[in-house]
């Protein structure tokens, strides 16, 4: 008995070894599919390697050895020689069936099309030395935005030890926590846009949600699960991609605790506490393709845990929370602070503490999972002509660009843009004013322009933006003495 098993093993680690080339030479073929048992019907990721027999037939190793050992009981030379295949001297095989391999010939087997694709190959893990330096990352966003030095400082870094820890994963015994960030600034300050830029240069997947629109689980309204389907989304549906990019939730502040309300607060509290698991890292079941799950749509699990999410809002109110804080110290007598000493200061949203956020309404539990707070100050008259003009893509350049499609060179002069910022300002509604004004006085030139093919240069003046003059027009028309020159008329476009 012992000599029958030796020698059962080592054929059984013969085969093994023949089946393992077999394998090998079968991925080496560089097939997009894999192979079937032909008996069990199991693809080759379940059942294991394959035999390879004539006409494209595969069986599974499992399979392989329960056919051997039933009919090794047998005398199936004779079962074989049968043409019924039925009861042999007094003896049935009722349960035993056996294929004729001449019936599959030609296009037997399974086919290539049939068979099952192989399970993609898992994403590429980060390479800690391609991750891109805070100071590079920094020196990238200063292209693309004006100021806001200690917000690009905190945001180049935060995401800098973001991804060295998913870079790094669990290799080592210290486990690194995640850095999710809360940004506070007015708006138009440039909140969204340094998330777009930095998702831009880092190359992953961005999900930009909006807070208002979430509300408790069960309710009209997006879940809590949807600012992660969207980021799926944003990946092609690739979950592993997905669990390494960023989440951007706009208007957070409008999530806050409701006050002076006796009604169910269904999309404020409620939605920070249902958001808790996700900004910490949990394993979250997502429809893909949809904000809601139903019996339609699939879902996908998604491991939060590597998933960076920085959260954004004006807070309104808020400079009046901090500015109740620091004038606790006014009273009466020489040492007393005036009640109005910080009304004037236009960065006070700079002096911003976690009390102050939890008294505007954020659960602690939520500023928790918040760890890296940090304010972006209000833009100034100076900071609005630098967007002007300063930016890869700033305003004008865009402008530019259109009337160079027409031949037409466009000129800003200084005083121009120095209007063009003080009209902004008295809007108050940050850089967004700048393109509402431009908009606005541009329409005429936009519109009057294409009529005449004789125009080569539009000079836009600061008269013509307060509505006292028109732009300096520069037309083609060349003299005989100097063919090369434009000639110089000033004139004010209609409807100026």
């Amino acid at each position: 008995m012992d000599d029958n098993r030796d020698d059962k093993y080592e054929e059984t680690e013969l085969e093994k070894k023949d089946s393992g080339t077999e394998e090998k030479k079968s991925d080496d073929s560089g097939s997009d599919y894999e192979d079937v048992c032909f008996i069990c019907r199991r693809p080759e990721s379940k059942a294991g390697k394959m035999f390879k027999l004539p006409n494209n037939i595969c069986v599974c190793d499992d399979c392989m050895h329960k056919t051997m050992d039933t009919v090794s009981q047998f005398d199936y030379q004779g079962l074989l020689n049968n043409p019924n295949m039925g009861d042999l001297n007094g003896k049935g095989f009722p349960n035993i069936s056996f294929v004729n391999l001449a019936d599959l010939k030609g296009d037997g087997g399974i086919p290539n099309k049939q068979k099952p694709k192989k399970k993609k190959k898992s994403a590429a893990e980060i390479d800690i030395r391609d991750i891109m330096p805070p100071h590079k990352i920094k020196q990238k966003l200063d292209e693309y935005v004006v100021g806001q030095e200690h917000a690009k400082k905190v945001m180049s870094v935060a995401v800098y030890n973001h991804y060295k820890r998913v870079a790094t994963g669990t290799m080592d015994e210290i486990e690194i926590e995640k850095s999710n960030m809360l940004m506070i600034g007015p708006t138009g300050c440039g909140k969204t846009y340094l998330v777009k830029t930095l998702a831009r240069l880092l190359d992953v997947p961005l999900a930009i949600a909006d807070a208002t629109s979430l509300t408790e689980a069960g309710y009209i309204g997006d879940d809590i699960e949807s600012v992660v389907s969207k980021l799926l989304a944003a990946a092609d549906n690739d979950v592993e991609r997905a669990e390494q990019g960023i989440i951007f939730i706009d208007e957070i502040d409008k999530i806050a605790k409701k006050k002076n309300t006796n009604s169910r607060d269904v999309s404020g509290e409620s939605v920070q506490q249902g958001m808790l698991k996700l900004l910490e890292g949990a394993e979250v079941e997502v429809p893909v393709g949809a904000n809601s799950k139903n019996a339609m749509v699939p879902l996908a699990t998604v491991n939060t845990r590597n998933i960076l999410f920085i959260c954004g809002g004006a807070f309104p109110d808020l400079d009046e929370i901090i500015k109740q804080r620091l004038n606790k110290k006014t009273s009466i007598g020489y040492s007393a602070e005036l009640k109005d000493k910080y009304d004037k200061e236009k960065n006070i949203l700079s002096r911003v503490t976690v009390e102050d956020i939890r008294k505007f309404g954020m659960i602690p539990e939520f500023i928790g999972r918040l760890p890296v707070i940090f304010t972006l100050e209000g833009l100034s008259r100076d900071m609005m002509v630098q967007i002007l003009k300063e930016p890869r893509n700033a305003i004008l350049k865009q402008y530019q660009k259109l009337l160079e499609l027409d031949e037409v060179e466009l000129l800003f002069n200084e005083g121009a843009l120095e209007a063009i910022a003080d009209k902004a300002m008295e809007k108050e509604t940050g850089a967004r004013a700048l393109r509402a004004i431009i908009e606005e006085f541009m329409l005429d030139i936009m519109y009057e322009v294409p009529k005449d093919d004789n125009i080569g240069r539009v000079t836009i003046t600061k008269e013509y933006i307060e509505g006292n003059g028109g732009p300096i027009i520069d037309i083609r028309s060349r003299s005989a003495e100097h063919p090369d020159r434009l000639k110089v008329v000033q004139q004010p476009v209609s409807g100026s």
